[in-house]
């Protein structure tokens, strides 16, 4: 089991920056490739960012490519999401995700998530 903590989210105005959090306990972090996910009200969960293992290779949804940046420290434990040039479409609940390759996110773990919220 891996359990996940997220944090950091909260109120914001367009403009401005957010950096969220995910602490990770239960198991050997580094062998987790790690994903930040936001699901929008009446929208699906979507894909925001992941990060390998290592932290050797990021991925970005094209809507958040140049504004947020994914990162881990493995010696922490902890995953990152600096979000800066938020816009009120940013405005979600995020979530952090775990997967142990080559399982699926949606076969991993996830934690409770964290509200952002973009005013304009």
């Amino acid at each position: 089991q891996v359990q996940l903590v997220e944090s950091g989210g909260g109120l914001v105005q367009a403009g401005g920056s957010l950096r969220l959090s995910c602490a990770a306990s239960g198991r050997t972090f580094s062998n987790y490739a790690m994903g930040w996910f936001r699901q929008a009200p009446g929208k699906e969960r979507e894909l925001v960012a992941t990060i390998a293992r290592s932290g050797s290779g990021t991925f970005y949804a094209d809507s958040v490519q140049g504004r947020f940046t994914i990162s881990r420290d493995n010696a922490k434990n902890t995953v990152y999401l600096q979000m800066n040039s938020l816009k009120p479409a940013d405005t979600a609940v995020y979530y952090c995700a775990a997967r142990f390759p080559p399982n699926t996110y949606q076969n991993g773990y996830w934690g409770q998530g964290t509200q952002v919220t973009v005013s304009s």
